[in-house]
């Protein structure tokens, strides 16, 4: 695996060697994982995954923003973003991992 990003290929070659599908059907299976992840999203609805977190949309009113190098005001338009909340087995992990 990659040193400092986990990327899809990776994904798929732990599927590939942990499950034992083709490489093929693990990549097929990633892509139809992450996909659904998204058309959830995408619909507004939260995603949540036991003992790992919760992946939900937010929706930002408009409001007015600063540039910081000139003072002048900015209006900052209504978005919706993405957020995500770990669980805190997921927390206590990565609190694990910092400590090695």
């Amino acid at each position: 695996m990659s040193e400092n990003t986990l990327t899809r290929m990776d994904l798929s070659d732990a599927v590939h060697t942990q499950v034992g599908l083709s490489r093929n059907e693990s990549a097929d299976l990633v892509e139809s994982v992450l996909q659904h992840i998204s058309d959830a999203l995408v619909s507004g609805e939260s995603v949540k995954i036991s003992s790992f977190g919760t992946f939900s949309i937010r929706d930002k009113a408009a409001r007015v923003g600063r540039n910081p190098k000139t003072g002048e005001e900015v209006p900052i338009h209504p978005r919706r973003v993405l957020t995500f909340r770990p669980s805190h087995l997921m927390k206590d992990k990565v609190a694990a991992g910092n400590k090695t």
